[in-house]
């Protein structure tokens, strides 16, 4: 958040204000039972950020946390204390897994005002910031982490405390940076998933295309498939998709951005003899083929953590705004296709059967990604044109709406269905909205409400902007509404609520 000023009189005397928002204080990692008895406290801390930080500082704080949680255990034992709110932060707690605690301690927002005499005066907003938003991204640390590391205590199986504490440092390290908790809001708390409208045909050419892939590649355990950031279909189990659903939209496909299919400035790919054209390239992997000594180093990632504990390769392979994700299990690799894909009218066949050993323990080599990039490339870059066709159709036949006077926010329990026409960019370093901050203040409040009841419920209220705020929760949904009508009366918002959720929700119940 820039810097605001604001005059506050005029004259000499005339006051300028400066606005800043929540910054991350520090962060740590620490487990009681290793230092249990005095003089051990410092074999308690797993990790610690800043670590710049003095040691008995460090030790302190950490004794400090320990002594708030085993406090409120007190009053409530299955359920310790979540946060810890005073006039300059806020702390966070999670325990992810029996005796590991994760904290995150962030500082509220702040005002600087100039006093009479020009002096600054520091007044910190205690009430900014809301719990739920910012426990959910303590618990996203963790999801994001068990994704690349697996568990703590497999790490510790592994290789004891020093394997897990190198895990964790070299993890969070780069991990923090990327935190910019002045971006955090309602879509935290859901952690959501996009989902891309599709039409029954375009659907199943995905369908087929994945089916092939799966039967052919035998070592593929799990496909995701993407277009536009947003997911078409997935094999894997919800909360697993869901936190690498958040990697891929806002790590790694924000870093390997391409241009459009749109004529010469597209990267059409005509490398290898025999190759149909196609714009497909690996996004994890070898980023030239052709150099023989590309490295073919894919990403591990750890699933079904609480079942089975499968420890996988991630293949992200994209041409043009498609993208399908392999997860590769070791073993031996065959490759038997016989396929028909359609580019610029005219049918090609192409026909590849060959095998290839693939270790558990080493990643594939250049020769698999190679074969790989001939088979997947160009149906993908077939049904990337599909896709893309299709949706065009389907926004030309909806015609051009003018700009409604609503905004909304949607999300699905069940399947973690959500839809954003509140925000207009969303990313781990900006969260761009069209509508103002304290409207989304009050857009966490009613989520707040809600998660306090069972029941179903709608809550209406009227910010002091004179926009109307409208919050339904029914049958494990949720949606948000904000109403740009100043002079409209609760009967007036209750019925353009119910023509929104007609136009745009019309084959999903929401209670009256």
């Amino acid at each position: 958040m820039a810097a605001a000023a604001a005059g506050a009189g005029s004259g000499p005397w005339a006051a300028q204000e400066k606005q800043f928002p929540p910054a991350l204080l520090s962060f740590f990692i620490y487990n009681p039972r290793f230092g249990p008895r005095e003089g051990q406290e410092e074999n308690k801390i797993l990790f610690y950020h800043p670590n710049e930080v003095e040691k008995n500082e460090k030790i302190r704080n950490v004794g400090l946390c320990e002594a708030i949680v085993q406090f409120t255990r007190t009053f409530s034992p299955s359920k310790p204390a979540k946060s810890l709110h005073t006039q300059k932060n806020r702390q966070f707690f999670n325990e992810p897994e029996e005796n590991f605690w994760m904290v995150m301690v962030v500082r509220n927002p702040i005002i600087e005002k100039q006093s009479k005499d020009g002096k600054p005066v520091i007044e910190y907003q205690e009430e900014e910031l809301l719990d739920k938003v910012y426990s959910s991204v303590l618990r996203q640390c963790y999801s994001m982490y068990k994704l690349f590391n697996g568990t703590f205590l497999k790490a510790m199986e592994d290789g004891g405390v020093k394997l897990l504490k190198e895990r964790l440092e070299k993890f969070f390290h780069r991990y923090l940076q990327t935190l910019h908790l002045q971006s955090c809001d309602l879509l935290d708390i859901f952690g959501g998933i996009s989902f891309f409208p599709l039409d029954k045909m375009t659907y199943l050419k995905i369908q087929s295309f994945i089916n092939r892939m799966e039967e052919s590649l035998n070592i593929v355990k799990y496909t995701a498939f993407l277009y536009n950031d947003q997911l078409i279909w997935s094999g894997l189990e919800q909360d697993d998709m869901r936190i690498l659903y958040k990697y891929l939209t806002t790590s790694l496909f924000p870093r390997h951005i391409e241009p459009e299919l749109a004529g010469r400035d597209s990267p059409i790919r005509a490398e290898m003899p025999g190759n149909l054209q196609h714009y497909g390239r690996f996004l994890t992997g070898p980023l030239n083929l052709n150099d023989p000594d590309a490295k073919c180093r894919f990403p591990k990632i750890f699933v079904n953590t609480d079942d089975t504990y499968e420890e996988l390769h991630l293949i992200v392979y994209k041409a043009m705004s498609a993208a399908v994700c392999f997860m590769i299990d070791g073993g031996p690799v065959k490759f038997s296709f016989e396929y028909c894909c359609s580019a610029s009218h005219s049918k090609m066949n192409l026909t590849g059967i060959f095998c290839h050993d693939l270790p558990a323990s080493v990643h594939p080599t250049l020769d698999f990604c190679r074969r790989l990039d001939s088979i997947v490339g160009p149906q993908l870059t077939v049904l990337a044109s599909d896709i893309c066709e299709q949706f065009n159709i389907n926004k030309r036949m909806s015609g051009s709406e003018k700009e409604p006077q609503f905004k909304f926010i949607y999300f699905n329990h069940m399947n973690l269905a959500e839809k954003s026409t509140v925000h207009m960019r969303k990313t781990p370093s900006v969260s761009l909205t069209s509508v103002h901050p304290d409207l989304m203040k009050i857009l966490g409040d009613i989520n707040s409400d809600f998660t306090r009841v069972d029941e179903d419920e709608e809550i209406i209220v009227k910010a002091m902007s004179d926009y109307w705020v409208v919050g339904k929760k029914s049958d494990r949904r949720e949606l948000y509404v904000i109403l740009n009508q100043k002079n409209a009366n609760l009967i007036e918002v209750n019925e353009e609520v119910k023509k929104l959720c007609a136009t745009q929700f019309n084959n999903i119940f929401f209670l009256d």
